[in-house]
């Protein structure tokens, strides 16, 4: 099922080269989960075959993956291990969003994007304890202030995924000048005297994803380390169809509880019964009910994502659209784990089976963005218009 959406040779090229590392990543996603770590070889394996740096441009060494492109390969990624793909898709989306949005100056996006093509790993730290999610609108309490000609940022930043093998960090802040602050963003090095990682991350679900605390302690930094300047009065930006790289990886963990629950079916025979219980009614039912919900919530992902590779007319509505995707993907794949784990029974709740951590990851889909009530407020919101009681 995993090459379906595969659309030309190139494509489907470069899902067997992430499909093989992908399954070669399953072993030591299992041990990570075990001992709360992080896959530090497989990570280096997605580094060392260039996938990294497939989001940056042609033009500044990359190979300008594209939307469509990126949840294809995401999705695969996560069947073999879903806490590296969450974390890698959120380097591989923020690159591609700076690269086609364009928001800081050429003299700062054109070395960044340099140094992606050349391996640095990035990702962006904006949520806070104190905050919450960006997307909640909260005022950000790490704090950029004018220092001589540069800046010094203090604060501490959570959920700072791939926190253990980060080159670079953008950092969402409160810029202080005067009597005025606005938001800003700052691109930090993280060797840069003061930055620390505060190893935290202790979750039920996504437990490999090395999502660590990010601590600045009164760092330094020249002028040109401040990136971004909100313009006065701006709430929140324009689609980010990027954001699909979350609801590509946990519809490839359902995918990977799909092939698990499969595999036990054809091997698992109690000696009442002359064949796997794979034959057995109420099994090829569940799996009908899997394929079924995984064929309809993969349509409408890769619909969505193949329309995103186009300027889209009505952006208000593809907002709504693409949170749509990812609550859809998430009610989906909670429903594939718990149909999959019918199938194996209590065998699939061992602590050594890939099954019930494949739940648990699933199950962390909940607390990504967008949020099932800001998507359903979108479509709120669009019916009081269409209506005409906006």
């Amino acid at each position: 099922m995993s090459d379906t959406f595969a659309r030309t040779e190139t494509e489907r090229e470069r899902l067997a080269l992430i499909g093989e590392m992908a399954d070669s990543f399953k072993p030591l996603a299992q041990a990570v989960d075990q001992e709360g770590g992080f896959a530090f070889e497989s990570a280096e394996k997605l580094r060392a075959s260039g996938y990294t740096k497939w989001p940056v441009p042609r033009a500044y060494g990359g190979e300008g993956m594209t939307v469509y492109e990126m949840v294809l390969y995401q999705e695969r990624i996560a069947m073999g291990d879903p806490a590296l793909a969450l974390a890698i898709g959120w380097h591989v989306s923020t690159v591609a969003e700076l690269a086609a949005k364009k928001p800081w100056s050429e003299d700062k996006l054109a070395p960044f994007l340099r140094a992606v093509a050349e391996g640095k790993l990035m990702n962006r730290a904006a949520t806070e304890k104190g905050t919450g999610s960006p997307s909640r609108g909260g005022k950000m309490q790490t704090t950029a202030e004018q220092h001589g000609e540069g800046y010094v940022v203090r604060g501490r930043k959570t959920f700072t995924s791939l926190a253990p093998v980060l080159d670079l960090v953008v950092v969402n802040t409160t810029l202080i000048e005067g009597d005025t602050e606005g938001p800003a963003d700052f691109l930090i090095p993280m060797n840069a005297p003061g930055v620390s990682v505060d190893p935290v991350w202790n979750m039920m679900g996504m437990r490999g994803t090395g999502s660590h605390d990010l601590v600045l302690d009164d760092v330094i930094l020249p002028a040109e380390a401040l990136v971004y300047r909100a313009p006065p009065g701006k709430r929140g930006g324009p689609a980010n169809p990027y954001l699909l790289h979350v609801p590509a990886c946990y519809l490839g963990a359902a995918l990977a509880a799909r092939e698990e629950a499969l595999a036990f079916a054809a091997s698992y025979q109690p000696n009442s019964l002359d064949r796997p219980i794979l034959h057995l009614p109420h099994i090829g039912t569940l799996i009908g009910e899997i394929d079924i919900e995984l064929a309809a919530a993969r349509h409408f992902m890769y619909s969505v994502a193949a329309r995103w590779e186009h300027v889209v007319a009505d952006e208000a509505a593809g907002i709504a659209e693409l949170g749509a995707v990812k609550v859809f993907a998430i009610r989906t794949a909670l429903s594939v784990a718990d149909k999959a784990l019918r199938i194996t029974g209590a065998h699939g709740l061992a602590q050594t089976h890939p099954l019930q951590r494949l739940f648990r990851d699933i199950r962390f889909g909940l607390s990504n963005p967008p949020m099932e009530d800001a998507v359903q407020r979108l479509y709120h919101q669009q019916a009081l218009r269409e209506t005409g009681q906006a």
